[in-house]
């Protein structure tokens, strides 16, 4: 098949979705598709070239696209040149099918285009509009309503997809009873576990490890708190990998509470330096609020590492409370720390139960089962979710 793929975050933008989309091209080039990608410029080059990923080369369609300072890394495509941008480009490929990956800029325009040309059109969300309230510099007072507005736009371009889905079966029930959808698939984002090298041996230091973009919603500064709180003796320390908006502001924090030789802000890394910094931990912690799923906490688990995660959006649907890991109240410092403590001074043998049980749980969110899902839906063939994960109820507070 001839594969469209439209992003308005890509490589190389650093964050889920980014990544999500790039090993979904990549994946599909493997298996034997010609793949176009539809992004904003990376910088002010902008046009039609070759980008190659995971050793895949797929034709990259640049679009012009300007800086949103406010955010540390975000650009975005013209809103009013997408329609005819989105037309030229779906004319010079004619694709079987369009894969939008958000409703914002770049999916609205290709689901219209699309739509008029009698294209199939698979939507995938990745977005929460709440999460990017802090960069939109509104006032507060109508927040709530830009909110609501933005919800209502997803249902316009997400109702002209003949499939959506979303990565976890509480984000497809999120974005149902936000926008009215009906159907959402819950369709994991994937991960090849075979790439990650889990430890099972006795750690001689307590490293506890943090993955994602540096914002306010992942709550870091909860998990900087914690670590303050752990005994001294355990000599705990924290890698955190990743950039942001937040670094500086978190680097002050870590001073005040007299982390300074305790907690490393690794920055943006390589891929193998991540997987190293995965395998050299002990525990993963995860303190975000909006997760739609939390590919980091993913690679986490391929790693073999027990997980800590806050009791919030999807994170309870990969972290099994007393099985691979514990959650915690969002935002409740003194019970992360306990969660932590509990599993820095876990018995060998009851921490490796822990670890095999993260290894056996991602077995069900390997990529080349979200590939196949996702050639069947482009062939427009009814579908089993395949990860019909359940994620009961867990009272954190014991």
């Amino acid at each position: 098949m001839k594969v469209l793929i439209g992003a308005d975050t890509f490589s190389p933008d650093v964050n889920g979705a980014a990544r999500f989309a790039e090993r979904l091209a990549s994946g599909l080039v493997a298996r034997g598709h010609e793949v176009h990608i539809v992004a904003p410029a990376a910088s002010s080059k902008h046009g039609t070239w070759v980008e190659e990923y995971d050793g895949q080369k797929v034709i990259a369609h640049r679009l012009y696209s300007l800086r949103w300072y406010p955010h540390d890394w975000l650009r975005f495509a013209m809103p009013w040149r997408i329609k005819q941008n989105s037309a030229r480009i779906l004319d010079e490929v004619k694709p079987d099918v369009v894969h939008f990956q958000s409703h914002i800029i770049v999916g609205r325009g290709l689901s219209i285009e699309a739509a008029k040309r009698g294209i199939r059109i698979i939507g995938t969300n990745h977005f929460m509009p709440e999460n990017m309230l802090e960069f939109t510099l509104l006032p507060k007072s109508v927040q709530q309503r830009a909110v609501g507005m933005a919800w209502r736009a997803a249902r316009r371009t997400f109702g002209r997809a003949e499939s959506v889905t979303t990565p976890t079966v509480k984000a497809s029930q999120f974005l149902e009873k936000y926008t009215g959808l009906k159907n959402v698939h819950a369709i994991s984002c994937g991960i090849d576990a075979q790439n990650y090298t889990p430890n099972f041996e006795t750690h001689s230091e307590n490293r506890i490890l943090f993955v994602g973009r540096i914002t306010g919603e992942k709550q870091i500064d909860v998990l900087l708190k914690a670590v303050a709180l752990l005994p001294a003796e355990l000599r705990a320390t924290l890698e955190i990998v990743g950039g942001g908006d937040q670094k500086r502001n978190l680097e002050h924090l870590a001073q005040s509470l007299g982390l300074g030789d305790r907690v490393v802000f690794s920055g943006y890394v390589t891929d193998d330096q991540l997987r190293e910094a995965y395998t050299r931990a002990t525990v993963f912690a995860m303190p975000s609020i909006a997760e739609l799923q939390s590919i980091a906490t993913m690679e986490a688990m391929a790693s073999a590492l027990p997980i800590v995660a806050a009791n919030a959006m999807a994170l309870p649907h990969l972290v099994h409370h007393g099985d691979n890991g514990f959650l915690f109240e969002p935002g409740n410092a003194q019970e992360l720390a306990d969660r932590l403590q509990e599993l820095l001074t876990m018995p060998q043998q009851e921490l490796e139960a822990f670890k095999n049980a993260s290894l056996r749980m991602i077995a069900a969110h390997d990529i080349q089962r979200t590939l196949s899902t996702f050639e069947s839906l482009y062939r427009g063939e009814p579908v089993a979710d395949p990860v019909m994960d359940s994620a009961p109820p867990v009272t954190t507070q014991e």
